[in-house]
């Protein structure tokens, strides 16, 4: 029997939600700031009413449900699950005042897409959205990347409570001992690359005549929504409109450093190099995209229509890498997609979107770990039926450390696999029931679901209003990983007072 949630359960979980709803009111203040220094008077005045209506609504549930301090899993699990719809709906708020939507719907999408790292977009006129609401499309990512709980665990969150609800937002792996310490290092290597990669792709920008306030900006941005794996940009070309190697270059870089794991970033920032060379994810991670580069290559035969060599491997493997590590980037058009990808190309696209990239890292998707632990498995269950009853049978790998497989760790991998693949056939259902090809209805299916945001051109502003919503619930249940979410399922279907 599920235990029943009490009305004790929802002041903590609602407390928890205030919080983040302050500090979320908070950070609106940095476009706000941006939208200031720019002279853009009504794109701040948005912020203020937005920031300012957060940091009500947050105190005043504070307020009302005073703080508790214990917080069991299931609470952890609403906390998370919760937060990031409401964050949804408040952060939508600055971008439906924008006027660049046409319904607040659309704005819920682009902030769940946002937020969710996915990269799906509704907006309208992209190319001459203010600074200040571009800034805060690309912040979200930024905040999402690194988990809209890891705010309150930086600053709130104290002791076991942490635990319980860095868990629910679909991470696993503690890099210290300490939750805490945990959230902080994760933001502080989060906010050291974005100074170093913004730095790179600023003399970048300068060199192909960009001026130095737009280069910085568009730096700014271009790196936020690539190492948080999102795939947001600040024109409607998104990285096809610089015309640029060495920017394809720099992302490609980009992309795969967010979506390694965490603790390889602490492993290798020690000192201990060898381990990019001996660990089990990264081989699965490289090794698949070797595989599936083959298998969109492949595709291609018979069907080249490239000028030369050199633009074929610069369009195919930048959206292979894209896909895989779930940015999202893209140098061509949906026109081109459409036109010159064959079908068995993009089904390369379609998996390598689907594996996602490593655990524990700002890439969204099945998780290439849980692949190479689904098949360790297999060959654990191949030696039982092997060798004699009496043997004993090891399987390990070396990920940081070397792990020994338990069959809790088979299965639970195994049940998230279902999930994800049972998500992405659902969502492709929804588009073929609105006559959408069925190929193209599972590519964008998977790459909202698996938080990627490449498009065949299904996602647009006119499209469905039942698909708009199908695509919000998959990034939302793609992003936290499907449990947090059954659990406030719960929550919602059993609040009771308290015998």
């Amino acid at each position: 029997m599920i235990p029943q949630f009490s009305r004790d359960d929802f002041k903590v979980v609602i407390y928890y939600i205030g919080n983040l709803i302050v500090y979320l009111g908070i950070m609106m203040l940095l476009p706000l700031f941006v939208g200031i220094i720019n002279n853009e008077i009504n794109p701040s005045l948005d912020f203020i009413i937005s920031s300012l209506l957060c940091l009500s609504i947050g105190n005043f549930i504070m307020y009302k449900f005073p703080y508790n301090p214990d917080i069991n899993w299931r609470q952890g699990m609403s906390i998370v699950a919760l937060s990031w719809i409401v964050c949804m709906f408040l952060g939508a708020i600055p971008l439906f005042l924008s006027g660049h939507y046409i319904s607040y719907l659309d704005a819920c999408f682009e902030s769940m897409s946002a937020f969710a790292t996915t990269g799906l977009v509704l907006v309208n006129d992209l190319d001459h959205m203010a600074y200040a609401y571009n800034f805060w499309r690309h912040f979200m990512c930024f905040i999402g990347g690194q988990g809209i709980i890891l705010v309150g665990l930086t600053f709130s969150v104290r002791g076991g409570a942490g635990m319980k609800v860095y868990v629910g937002e679909g991470r696993e792996e503690k890099i210290f001992p300490n939750i805490v310490q945990t959230a902080r290092f994760i933001w502080a290597v989060s906010i050291i690359y974005l100074f170093l990669g913004t730095l790179v792709l600023f003399f970048i920008c300068l060199f192909h005549n960009i001026t130095p306030g737009r280069a910085l900006f568009h730096s700014i941005c271009i790196f936020m929504a690539g190492w948080d794996t999102s795939g947001f940009a600040v024109q409607s070309q998104n990285i096809l409109y610089y015309h640029s190697a060495a920017i394809n270059l720099v992302t490609t870089l980009i992309c795969v450093l967010g979506a390694f794991n965490f603790a390889v970033h602490y492993t290798v920032w020690t000192g201990k190099i060898k381990e990019l060379v001996k660990n089990f994810e990264l081989k699965l991670f490289f090794g698949s995209i070797i595989v599936l580069s083959s298998i969109v290559c492949l595709g291609f035969l018979g069907h080249f229509s490239f000028p030369n060599f050199f633009s074929f491997f610069r369009l195919t493997f930048y959206h292979l890498v894209s896909a895989h590590t779930g940015v999202g980037y893209t140098n061509s058009t949906i026109y081109h997609f459409l036109n010159y990808w064959p079908s068995f190309s993009l089904i390369g696209l379609i998996i390598a979107m689907g594996l996602g990239g490593c655990s524990c890292s700002t890439a969204g998707g099945i998780k290439i770990i849980r692949i190479g632990i689904f098949f360790k498995g297999i060959k654990k269950e191949i030696k039982r039926l092997l060798f004699p009853d009496s043997a004993i049978l090891v399987e390990k790998f070396h990920n940081i450390r070397d792990v020994f497989i338990q069959d809790n760790q088979v299965k639970y991998a195994t049940n998230i696999i279902i999930l994800y693949i049972l998500f992405y056939f659902i969502g492709a259902m929804v588009g073929t029931f609105y006559d959408y090809p069925f190929l193209y209805s599972l590519f964008e299916s998977v790459s909202a679901c698996a938080n990627v945001g490449l498009s065949v051109g299904i996602t647009t502003p006119s499209m469905p209003t039942l698909l708009k919503i199908t695509y919000i619930l998959e990034m939302w249940f793609g992003r936290l990983e499907f449990i947090s979410i059954f659990v406030v399922i719960g929550f919602i279907f059993s609040l009771r007072s308290p015998e």
